[in-house]
């Protein structure tokens, strides 16, 4: 056994290297140990059928889905020490491909349900096996654009994209493997944040959401989610992008949403794309829907823009590396000789020609099987549009990654790189005069793909993070997740045909709020009727961020994302950055560190594990999770401080257990 093994993560594990250090992760790269085994795969393909229906419902109902990485992690150390008690061994690399394999399918379901239940509102349903065709091209793609930037973004970007969902699954997987007193910790954050999703969106006693109107502004305000999760994850991630992401959605909530109220005030007739309400009769959500959410999405779109330019040097440095893995050896000059390197286990990757070719092929399913694309014309017409899902699929793929090394899954604005692809999409089927229904359902089909692709980037990342702490093998990671996608996708599918069949989408049950968006969207641009002027803003906005040398991804992320989902996070990040600065004992820091990272990982995982409950539960009883507590008691103030008093307490604990580390 390691040395690491009998003290969890090395301490670089957090942190920046410097030049000459390297991290030794928890299973050395000499050692070789059991990892991709059948019964490891095999649970993660069971577990990955769960979640991935059970997300496609909670997509379908509010508009978001969750991060299933720990919840499939948790549940398998719990299946792997069931079996251990009848002589079936298991090691902790095993209990990583398991959850490697089983949480791509939630990543699968966002893309899906964000954008295929707009093909049933124009009337031209899917079948099964279009669905099937179009989730497995999207998690293929995505997972194999992804192996080439591992190096870059993983490795030389160690400390400085810090992962939270990737590091707190490492964290939870160790903290089993340790045992004794530090893995309490996860069972202890796990336990109290079950508690709080409980109270809140279960029986829901008191409120999920409160929020406070800022006097003397016009529908200006400032909210925060009551989330154990976010939170959590605001610890892990620590101060700094939490501040950026929190002053783009206030620049939304406190400038840009009064901005809009101020001047519609004297309209008499609704602004587009709002068709019913006057500026000055709808509410700040009703304005941040319909207008900011635009800007939004074209900050995010031109600030992934600007990172993808940034970003060319290294991307071309992590193909260069990646085309000397061909043989899974590279090469060295010393003095006049080349001396052949053997990449250690932990840094071998799927060779590049098994990127290339799978592109390829997935590229040539998309153009010449006639049921991916449906009702569009002829095989030029699907080439083209499969040349664009190759395209933006490239791009976002590059993008999302980086944004989730900062954000986190939960954060990561698949709808608003959808948004952009989409765009870009029309205007290419406009200017080729493709205008018609098909042509809608052509753009929202590559729109599709390449959201499942932006996806399942993000979550590939995650799981390779926790591959680089634990001491994986990649490519073993790679396959796995390949394998997630290939077995989930179809099942993914079948439960969205079966709520589509039961409700409608659309509907009061269903509502489908991504892929409603996403169907505007596309009707603007071929009706030639988006508010560009809106996108144009949101331009403007990344632009000037970076001439004022502030991030733009970050900061654009703020901007598209509810203030109030920012909010947890900074709160979970200061406590961090108190924790750092008031603490001067250096043995003593650790400790409070690596605790407060368990108890994050804790409540990340906690929630996330009963939020997939509650939606499994409404999907198989095919009804919307009932509260007991809808009607607040008293009034509704007394139930937002009710809420906002629990939130507290629950902080307060954190901070308490923290203090007494060390």
């Amino acid at each position: 056994m390691s040395e690491n093994s009998k003290k969890g993560l090395d301490a670089k594990a957090y942190v920046p290297l410097k030049e000459g250090e390297s991290y030794k992760p928890y299973i050395p790269a000499e050692e070789s140990i059991a990892e991709f085994t059948f019964k490891a795969v095999g649970l993660g393909i069971l577990f990955g059928i769960i979640f991935g229906a059970a997300n496609a419902y909670l997509g379908l109902r509010a508009g978001l889905t969750i991060s299933t990485s720990i919840p499939v992690a948790v549940m398998a150390v719990a299946v792997f020490k069931i079996l251990s008690k009848v002589g079936i061994g298991s090691t902790i690399l095993e209990t990583n491909i398991a959850q490697t394999t089983g949480s791509a399918s939630s990543s699968l379901a966002s893309g899906v349900i964000f954008t295929l239940p707009a093909l049933f509102m124009w009337g031209m349903a899917p079948d099964l096996l279009q669905m099937t065709i179009l989730a497995m091209s999207g998690g293929v793609i995505g997972i194999l654009f992804m192996i080439p930037l591992r190096k870059y973004l993983i490795e030389k970007e160690h400390g400085k994209l810090p992962y939270p969902e990737g590091t707190a699954c490492a964290e939870v997987l160790v903290a089993n493997e340790v045992g004794g007193n530090k893995a309490k910790y996860i069972f202890y954050g796990m336990g109290a944040a079950a508690l709080f999703k409980t109270l809140t969106s279960w029986i829901k006693v008191i409120p999920d959401y409160a929020a406070v109107k800022i006097p003397f502004i016009k529908k200006a305000g400032v909210g925060i989610d009551l989330s154990a999760a976010l939170f959590g994850v605001g610890y892990i991630l620590g101060p700094r992008i939490a501040w950026i992401m929190v002053g783009g959605g206030l620049l939304s909530a406190l400038i840009i949403i009064p901005a809009i109220a101020y001047w519609g005030d004297a309209r008499t007739v609704p602004l587009f794309p709002e068709t019913v309400n006057l500026i000055k009769d709808m509410s700040s959500g009703q304005i941040w829907t319909r207008y900011v959410r635009y800007i939004g999405a074209g900050a995010v779109a031109t600030a992934g823009i600007i990172t993808l330019i940034k970003s060319i040097p290294v991307m071309i440095e992590s193909f260069r590396a990646g085309a000397k893995n061909i043989t899974g050896q590279s090469e060295q000059v010393a003095g006049n000789e080349k001396v052949k390197l053997i990449n250690p286990r932990t840094s071998n990757d799927l060779p590049i020609k098994v990127v290339a070719i799978g592109v390829l092929m997935v590229v040539l399913v998309l153009a010449l099987v006639p049921q991916a694309f449906g009702a569009i014309g002829g095989i030029d017409t699907r080439l083209i549009a499969a040349l664009c899902v190759a395209l933006f699929a490239f791009f976002f793929v590059t993008v999302a990654a980086r944004i989730v090394g900062l954000v986190g899954v939960t954060s990561n604005p698949t709808s608003g790189m959808t948004i952009a692809a989409l765009l870009g999409t029309a205007t290419i089927f406009l200017a080729l005069g493709w205008t018609d229904t098909a042509g809608k359902a052509g753009t929202l089909i590559v729109g599709c793909v390449v959201a499942i692709a932006a996806s399942i980037s993000g979550d590939t990342s995650q799981d390779l993070k926790s591959g680089y702490l634990l001491g994986a093998t990649p490519r073993k990671q790679q396959m796995a997740e390949l394998i997630g996608v290939l077995t989930s996708a179809t099942f993914v599918c079948l439960s969205v045909l079966l709520l589509a069949e039961t409700f409608g989408f659309g509907s009061k049950e269903l509502p489908a709020p991504q892929a409603t968006l996403m169907k505007l969207v596309i009707d603007g641009v071929l009706d030639q009727n988006l508010p560009w002027g809106l996108v144009a803003i949101g331009v403007g906005i990344a632009i000037v961020c970076e001439l004022l040398k502030i991030p733009s991804l970050p900061f654009a992320v703020g901007v598209y994302l509810p203030l109030s989902t920012m909010t947890p996070i900074l709160v979970g990040g200061l406590i961090r950055h108190w924790v750092e600065k008031k603490t001067k004992n250096k043995n003593q820091l650790e400790e409070r560190r690596e605790r407060g990272v368990l108890l994050g990982s804790g409540f990340v995982g906690g929630e996330g594990l009963l939020g997939v409950g509650i939606a499994a539960v409404a999907f198989m009883q095919s009804r919307k999770p009932d509260g007991i507590g809808t009607d607040w008691a008293g009034s509704e103030l007394l139930a937002t401080l009710a809420g906002a008093i629990a939130f507290a307490l629950l902080v307060y604990w954190f901070f308490r257990t923290i203090k007494k580390a060390g």
